[in-house]
């Protein structure tokens, strides 16, 4: 009864060690204050509930989803519309859109749809870690593009060697990006789409962050609004973040209509798509008042100012971030001695607070830190003053 090889390839998920450590703390009587995951802590729009509650009153919403009911095609025109509105993309609603039943699914079922065992993917590190943990599971070759601060963390693709394109059948992109919180205009993604026109690879970027910068006058571009982009490019998309419906399991993939038909047929073979009622709920998201959105971003950008405000004066020297409701922090030098993760453990045990170990998004995380603004402002400020006394305690 041993495990499959393909699992004993993951790296340590480092995430449960910590989730162990947290309920140690808990069990002291200590109330942990939670910035590891990434899980929106506030309540989606009313009249998205709204529209879940009324639907799932319906009968004919509890049958399996099929691809021609009413909901699902109207879900993907809705998808279609929001593209439109947003990108100024057109899409086909029947070839050049996915449903998925969150956005890492769907990603990890492209890397089993795709890759052969002799195939490598070229993977950012750092990454959202299902990026290079849906590769091995496919049981793919993995290639680290590391994302240099020097570079803006943007990928050198001319720096890669010809024989690893040559095997290269996948590229991951991911911008606004997490967990490094840089982003990327237009301007690159035009030159990605040039490099990568005459390579033969399938590039996936992961978009699940656009509405989430904090930088004037900027806005997260679709690498599908280049010319050509859609001869070989898919992107990932949402609505767990912008519309704090994380729980719901709601995602797409639009582009390459043959990249999605893999995907959609993979799909197929593990899944029987999600619960009509969601799908309804989604469908009032993008189609209905989108003041939502723009709310809850302010607020995690206070929440953000408000910590990194206090870090510093704490004597942690972090940058604001330019996007996502992340930050990114170099372990402080007093502890650079120490891993990612027993910094992490440190500030768990100690402080009472949890963070994600940067080595859980790929080796080019170590010696470093993410926090996720998933508290409010007052959580937020009493996990600086206990990160402040952690960090500036006596040798």
């Amino acid at each position: 009864m041993d495990e499959a090889h393909r699992l004993k390839r993951l790296p340590p998920y480092l995430f449960s060690t910590i989730d162990a450590l947290k309920e140690e703390q808990k069990a002291k009587g200590i109330d942990v204050l939670d910035f590891g995951m990434g899980n929106p802590d506030l309540p989606p729009p009313e009249h998205v509930v709204q529209a879940l509650l009324e639907a799932a009153q319906k009968p004919e919403m509890h049958n399996y989803s099929k691809w021609s009911d009413d909901t699902e095609v109207r879900f993907r025109k809705a998808i279609a519309n929001w593209y439109e509105r947003k990108f100024n993309v057109v899409l086909d609603p029947e070839e050049e859109v996915v449903p998925l039943i969150g956005t890492k699914e769907g990603i990890a079922h492209l890397s089993l749809g795709l890759m052969n065992h002799d195939d490598i993917a070229i993977v950012p590190s750092p990454a959202y870690p299902v990026h290079f943990n849906g590769v091995v599971m496919a049981g793919g070759i993995l290639y680290d593009m590391p994302l240099k601060e020097e570079n803006g963390y943007l990928p050198e693709l001319h720096k890669i060697d010809a024989p690893i394109l040559h095997r290269s059948k996948l590229m991951f992109l991911c911008y606004p990006h997490n967990p490094l919180t840089a982003t990327a205009d237009l301007g690159f993604f035009e030159d990605v789409v040039k490099w990568g026109k005459k390579k033969e690879i399938v590039i996936a970027h992961d978009l699940a962050y656009s509405d989430f910068v904090y930088e004037k006058d900027y806005r997260a571009p679709s690498i599908l609004e280049v010319k050509g982009a859609k001869d070989f490019c898919i992107e990932f998309h949402t609505l767990s973040k912008s519309y704090s419906m994380a729980g719901w399991r709601l995602g797409f993939a639009v582009g390459n209509k043959k990249i999605l038909s893999i995907l959609k047929k993979t799909k197929s073979y593990c899944d029987f798509g999600m619960f009509k009622a969601v799908q309804e709920g989604a469908i009032a998201a993008l189609e209905g008042p989108q003041d939502y959105v723009d709310k809850i971003v302010k607020i995690y950008r206070k929440r953000t100012e408000l910590f990194i405000k206090g870090i510093n004066q704490a004597g942690w020297d972090i940058p604001m971030p330019k996007s996502t409701f992340y930050i990114w922090a170099k372990i402080p030098p007093r502890f650079h001695g120490q891993s990612s993760l027993d910094f992490t453990k440190l500030l768990v045990k100690e402080g009472g607070v949890s963070v994600a170990p940067g080595t859980g998004f790929g080796e080019q995380g170590e010696g470093y830190v993410r926090f996720a603004m998933v508290q409010d402002e007052k959580r937020t400020l009493e996990a600086v003053e206990r990160i402040g006394k952690v960090i500036n305690m006596p040798d």
